[in-house]
């Protein structure tokens, strides 16, 4: 069997030396597809904290439609109201 040390050691400084001459999106694919092949349930969980994060915070289209979905509830029961007023009912 023979000694891996010096190639392990070796390993090192090229990867770190790698790193640096590829930069911006090129590491991030890099690193990604390494977090891939090593941990492959880390992508699983990182896409069940993101649909989690996702379920809990709304975009602002989200709350644009609500707020104009509350705004036509609340229009549709003051004509309710004014109609039932104008029979001489209660609201």
């Amino acid at each position: 069997m023979t000694d891996r040390r010096p190639l392990r050691a070796a390993a090192l400084p090229v990867l770190l030396g790698a790193a640096l001459l590829l930069q911006g999106c090129v590491v991030g694919a890099v690193v990604g597809g390494t977090a891939a092949v090593v941990g492959g349930t880390a992508k699983a969980t990182g896409a069940v904290v993101g649909a989690g994060f996702d379920a809990v915070t709304t975009s602002d289209e989200e709350t644009r439609a609500r707020r104009e979905r509350e705004q036509r509830e609340y229009e549709r029961d003051q004509r309710r109201c004014e109609q039932r007023q104008r029979q001489g009912k209660a609201c």
